[in-house]
């Protein structure tokens, strides 16, 4: 018995799977394209490529760049600090540490070496101002206000000027400079690779996230610190990919140059208790406190130093001259107070030996309440130092002594709640590392990074639920106090967003939702004479543009106001003219085009009013340009015209005889 013949019109199965496996076999791209690229989410794999490409690339050098600076920071502050100064830098677990004896302290070199520092800074920055202060407003401003442009003479003004000011003592950190110098390497690869302005910029936060990744040792808290710093509130989200590439790169070229370790030695575990989430809402409070007084120090001596008579150059060396009398003073107190030898206490420098200290103790810190007492009065001359360094004009960052300040006063904070509450379960480094992130996180606006930042800094995920809950309150508390003067409230108020952000705000506009005039406008036919024109020019004041009507009502052409004012000029000539001598090609929009469209076609043609038809083609309304304007300034699509008729008269429904 023979097979059943299929239904005519339809294909067995088999035959289809055979055609769809032959297809794919012909072209494979042209059936998986579908299914990794739907239309509903394009997809340029072409420029995603090409982007992560060239953020490897600033990544590299970003790296090789940042090991460079850092192996320099440290050769110089030990020559130049312990070797001549005798000065015991206070350092890191994870920095270098010092070997062998120091010679004798000498106080009056330590006084005077930070204003030598200045005053080579100070000169070098004359050659490019932006260098001056702590690079990371350097680098948000780039963004926001030159296209992710940096001078290539940042690329050696920079470092130099930071090493000057930082391997002789300033009080500020290698992060900031750095953060500076990975968007000026961001900026150069860009600029050689000839990439256009979004890339530019892009490539730019790639080289921040970069810059602090090779210094900091925290990849994936540099790639969001990039992408977070740029807002108060909002994210840079075209760049968190090849942030995110670049800083992995970055890390990757530093760790096998100097190896793999954290800056910080704590505790392996932090153990939770739910039941010291208050102390920690309370300590978050305090140093909201503490930090918006912080940045109101930073912003008073800024004023002070600006109003000071004399050159410019000579601000950093005033500055550094300050800082060197009141550490050496702080010194020589301390060491007096302890009964031990002359110390570093990490006022110099970013501070991040004195973190180490309330992390974990130092066999010279003293127990009980005088040892509490200390790191917050360390904490507190930290915001002196900080602001006679970066304040006049010093070159170095404000991000390490930010994290030294908070840091310093958790973990005196938690020194203080174990003697109250007679609790060994609580634990002063746990403090002192979510102090670290309550303060930066909060004065720089990045709850996000610095939650980030702490993880990676305590090697676990154990102190995730307190810092949730002090970044929390610390960026509700801190809304109006700013580290960074260059951040914008948010994306939409950045110069480089406002053309997407207009683009967006008139596609979410239809034409019928603003429509100047919603009656038929004063239209000619083709053979409307001369004299008719220039009687509708003149009843019809504020229609600049007049469409042109076939015989069966569509639209077809256009006749500018403009182009009758000059005929009007030659007089009787222009009588003998009709509209279809004058006219120009149909432009029109129909009333469910957005205002996109309208706008394109209005500058395309040089129009200020443009038809608005049905389906017909039959004229049903004018647009005109202010409407358009209108909702562009108001970025929204609740934006109508000010009154019935727009710009001023009402022209009457209907079309000219001829």
């Amino acid at each position: 018995m023979d097979a059943p013949s299929p239904t005519p019109g339809t294909t067995p199965p088999w035959r289809r799977g055979f055609a769809w496996f032959k297809a794919w076999w012909q072209d494979p791209k042209r059936l998986l394209r579908p299914l990794l690229l739907p239309e509903d989410a394009p997809l340029d794999l072409s420029l995603v490529g090409r982007m992560l490409w060239h953020a490897a690339l600033v990544g590299i050098a970003a790296g090789l760049v940042g090991a460079a600076f850092f192996a320099a920071l440290e050769w110089m502050q030990d020559v130049v600090l312990e070797g001549l100064a005798g000065y015991r830098i206070l350092r890191a677990a994870g920095e270098h540490l010092p070997e062998g004896d120091l010679p004798e302290f000498r106080p009056w070199l330590l006084a005077l070496l930070p204003a030598l520092g200045g005053l080579v800074c100070g000169l070098l920055c004359l050659y490019a101002p932006e260098a001056r202060g702590g690079g990371s407003d350097a680098a948000i401003e780039a963004f926001h206000r030159h296209g992710g442009v940096v001078r290539r003479r940042v690329l050696w003004v920079k470092p130099l000027a930071s090493l000057a000011t930082l391997g002789t003592g300033g009080a500020g950190g290698r992060e900031g400079p750095t953060m500076h110098l990975g968007a000026a390497l961001g900026s150069m690869v860009g600029r050689v690779l000839g990439v256009g302005p979004r890339e530019r910029r892009i490539l730019a936060i790639a080289g921040v996230a970069a810059g602090i990744a090779a210094v900091f040792r925290t990849p994936l808290g540099a790639a969001l610190l990039a992408v977070e710093v740029l807002y108060r509130d909002g994210f840079e989200s075209d760049a968190l990919v090849p942030s995110v590439l670049s800083s992995v790169v970055a890390y990757s070229v530093v760790i096998s140059i100097f190896g793999e370790s954290t800056l910080f030695s704590h505790a392996a575990r932090f153990p939770f208790d739910p039941a010291h989430l208050p102390l920690y809402g309370v300590m978050a409070l305090l140093l909201s406190l503490v930090a918006a007084i912080f940045v109101a120090s930073m912003a008073w001596t800024r004023e002070r130093f600006e109003r000071l008579p004399g050159p410019v150059w000579l601000r950093p060396a005033l500055g550094g001259l300050l800082l060197g009398l009141w550490v050496t003073a702080a010194v020589l107190l301390v060491a007096d107070l302890i009964g031990g030898e002359a110390i570093g206490l990490g006022l110099l420098g970013g501070g991040y030996g004195a973190v180490q200290v309330a992390i974990s103790d130092a066999a010279w810190l003293p127990d009980g309440w005088v040892g509490a007492g200390l790191l917050a009065a360390l904490a507190l001359g930290k915001v002196v130092a900080a602001s006679f360094t970066i304040s006049s004009g010093g070159s170095a960052g404000d991000f390490a002594p930010s994290l030294a300040i908070g840091g310093l006063l958790g973990g005196a904070f938690g020194r203080a709640m174990q003697l109250i509450f007679d609790d060994p379960s609580l634990d002063p480094g746990a403090f002192a590392l979510v102090g670290m992130g309550t303060f930066y996180g909060g004065i720089a606006h990045v709850p996000l990074a610095a939650l980030v930042l702490v993880c990676e800094l305590a090697g676990n995920y154990d102190l995730l639920v307190p810092l949730m809950l002090s970044l929390a309150l610390s960026f509700v508390a801190l809304r109006r106090p700013s580290l960074y003067h260059a951040q914008v409230p948010s994306p939409g108020q950045s110069p480089v967003h406002r053309e997407a952000l207009l683009v967006q705000a008139l596609e979410a506009v239809p034409v019928g939702s603003v429509l100047t005039w919603s009656s038929a406008p004063a239209c000619f036919s083709r053979g409307s004479t001369g004299l008719d024109m220039m009687r509708a020019l003149e009843s019809h004041s504020a229609q600049d543009v007049f469409p042109v009507l076939d015989p069966d009502g569509r639209l077809a052409g256009l006749v500018r106001a403009a182009s009758l004012r000059v005929l009007a000029i030659e007089g009787e000539r222009s009588l003998l003219l009709v509209a279809e001598d004058v006219m120009q090609p149909p432009v029109c929009v129909r009333r469910e085009d957005d205002l996109r469209l309208a706008a394109e076609r209005l500058l395309a043609h040089g129009l200020r009013q443009l038809p608005v038809v049905d389906d017909a083609g039959r004229p049903v309304g004018m647009l005109d340009e202010h409407a358009v304007a209108r909702v562009a300034v108001q970025g929204s699509g609740g934006a109508g015209p000010a009154g019935p008729h727009g710009r001023g008269g009402s022209p009457p429904p209907g079309t000219l005889a001829p």
